[in-house]
């Protein structure tokens, strides 16, 4: 059994998890990636830029409540969903030298436990979704294939970075109708932006794992694009960026912003060393800030109202 002491390979090593949580509660925090909170920010923006794209519609700044409850929605999605995916690759996990310490992997969790904890939080999430009007219930709903299917697409198919987009922009769509009380064309084009951004810097996240994927028999976009991998996050979030600048043309303040991520994920491809992990996480990392100024930009169309 693996020590619940030291930080997880992809943590930060001053995390407060491994500084402040009591060792009791170290290996749940853990599975619910609470020391590694960037899944969280990455799940939690697509539906606060789906809020602010409705509400600036509508000449209104975004919905501080329906924020919240994004936030929290997300969280405990995020959570659950790591629980489920490490339930399933529990077996591939301990293969994988920067997974092996998850907590079920390594038998700090027992998976009962892990299944008890998904259900909590997935109920608190249902919760959660109940105080929304009925079209965004019906999309959280219809979300939930979505994230069923998520952990064995990489079993199945060279793009399972791909899907992962499918899922974490869902909460675009549930944003957006959250205010709207429906689905539009600017929806569907802030979910493909999101969808391209997230092959992209997913595909940078999985060039940490791409040598012991490859021992495992484990697919990715990273190891499918090989040396051309740079070249193909580069497209990919071209198309996340033009998308991204076609919904904030009408405003110059939001356009600047919006141009402000695309140059964000340029800086990313320039850096981007397919053999150097430390730095793919950093990159990983740095969508936090990319996602907040799409968010900022999709805020600020509402001036143009």
């Amino acid at each position: 059994m693996t020590s619940t002491a030291a930080p997880l390979p992809d943590a930060a090593r001053d995390n407060w998890v491994d500084r402040h949580a009591p060792a009791a509660l170290r290996p749940w925090l853990k599975l619910g990636r609470f020391d590694r909170p960037a899944g969280i920010w990455l799940l939690m923006l697509p539906g606060w830029q789906g809020v602010a794209l409705g509400d600036a519609l509508a000449g209104r700044w975004p919905d501080a409540r329906l924020l919240a409850l994004i936030a929290l929605g997300a969280t405990a999605m995020r959570t659950a969903g790591c629980a489920f995916n490490d339930i399933v690759d529990r077996d591939v996990d301990a293969q994988v030298a920067r997974t092996a310490g998850r907590p079920v992997a390594s038998g700090q969790i027992p998976v009962k436990g892990a299944w008890a904890f998904l259900v909590g939080l997935s109920l608190l999430a249902f919760c959660i979704l109940l105080t929304m009007n009925l079209s965004a219930i019906l999309l959280g709903v219809a979300s939930l294939g979505l994230v069923a299917a998520y952990p064995f697409m990489k079993r199945i198919t060279w793009w399972p970075q791909a899907w992962l987009g499918l899922t974490f922009n869902w909460g675009a769509l549930l944003g957006y109708a959250a205010v709207q009380g429906r689905l539009g064309w600017p929806a569907a084009a802030l979910y493909a932006s999101g969808v391209f951004w997230t092959l992209g810097y997913d595909t940078i996240y999985a060039l940490q794992d791409i040598e012991d994927d490859a021992l495992a028999g484990i697919k990715s976009s990273a190891r499918r694009l090989g040396p051309q991998v740079r070249r193909g996050v580069a497209v990919f979030y071209a198309l996340a960026s033009a998308l991204a600048v076609g919904l904030t043309v009408a405003s110059p303040w939001s356009l600047l912003l919006a141009l402000g991520f695309a140059a964000h994920l340029a800086w990313q491809v320039r850096r981007l060393q397919p053999d150097d992990a430390p730095l793919a996480l950093r990159l990983f990392k740095s969508n936090r800030e990319a996602g907040l100024l799409l968010f900022a930009a999709v805020a600020l169309t509402a001036l143009r109202r």
